[in-house]
């Protein structure tokens, strides 16, 4: 069977492809259309209306450090959320950690979920079956507003910053999770890439400042992403900055934290340095996302004009 190729245009100059040899299963939800394919390199994949969103080969380029980096400067985390990760791999990465008691993965489209149950077992590594893990489908706005519960730890596992899912970039979101985390909790998200979401990184930085104390950001080449890719860490308090490369690998080792393939103490500094073009970007005046915003660089993949791969 001769193989066919799927591009991702990351903005309307530049892009990747990758081959598909095979279409395991695909789906329209309510929300998105969703597809599990297999590559040569990547193995299993899921696309979600037309973007690449993690793969059984290189998803630890994305999970550890959204997981780890903050986990691991906080003193010890007993109940955790998940907001949006429907392929459970963030979920995976936090069920590791040693007295881990609950995590609560809210995902608006169940479809995700159960399309990743299914096909991606590479990634979510039987979390969805671990009893430790709840599964809320719905608007995670609701979920939080509702009130009551806090946690040590919320992972932003979310969608690009257009239509609906801006919403979960504002400062009133923000808002809404420093409240749901308890002292010292600690929240990752990510800001995109610097190559070619500037405006919006700038933007979703200057917006979680605009709400918590302590913000860094921290970066990592995801492959499948194909660019650098900027996530960032918050809290009241807790500041990964502080530890040093031994006290990190000293906290793994205490913790019986086992299988990571990307994070110890040497990365965890790694991710935190910066090269003076993202320190330039991160320091210009930039307005905090509000309700009904758009990001001038943030556009809808169905909206850009198509693309062929040609082989050979």
């Amino acid at each position: 069977m001769s193989a066919r190729y799927l591009a991702e245009r990351l903005s309307a100059d530049f892009g990747l492809y990758l081959s598909s040899s095979a279409t395991l299963a695909q789906r329209q939800s309510r929300w998105q259309h969703i597809e599990v394919f297999d590559n040569p390199q990547f193995g299993r994949v899921m696309r979600i209306d037309g973007v690449f969103m993690t793969s059984e080969r290189d998803e630890f380029f994305y999970h550890e450090p959204m997981v780890h980096l903050p986990a691991i400067a906080h003193p010890g985390v007993k109940r955790a959320l998940v907001v949006g990760g429907g392929d459970g791999g963030a979920a995976e990465e936090l069920l590791k950690l040693p007295g881990i008691e609950r995590v609560v993965l809210a995902e608006l489209d169940g479809d995700v979920v159960d399309m990743a149950r299914q096909w991606l077992p590479g990634i979510h590594r039987g979390a969805f079956d671990d009893p430790r893990l709840e599964v809320h489908l719905g608007d995670a706005r609701a979920f939080l507003g509702h009130g009551g519960e806090r946690f040590d730890q919320i992972v932003l596992d979310l969608t690009d910053p257009f239509g609906p899912a801006i919403e979960l970039y504002t400062v009133a979101f923000y808002q809404a999770c420093r409240q749901a985390l308890n002292p010292g909790g600690v929240l990752s998200l990510h800001l995109g890439s610097p190559v070619h979401l500037a405006e919006s990184m700038a933007r979703i930085a200057a917006s979680v400042r605009e709400v918590f104390p302590v913000f860094r950001p921290y970066l990592q080449y995801v492959p499948l992403y194909g660019t650098l890719w900027c996530m960032g860490m918050a809290s009241d308090t807790t500041d990964p900055a502080a530890l040093t490369e031994q006290e990190v690998d000293a906290r793994i080792a205490a913790r019986g934290l086992q299988g990571l393939q990307l994070y110890n103490g040497a990365m965890h500094h790694a991710l935190l340095a910066q090269p003076n073009f993202v320190r330039e970007l991160l320091a210009r005046p930039a307005l905090p996302i509000h309700s009904g915003d758009v990001l001038g660089d943030v556009r809808d993949p169905a909206q850009l004009p198509p693309v062929t791969v040609t082989a050979g």
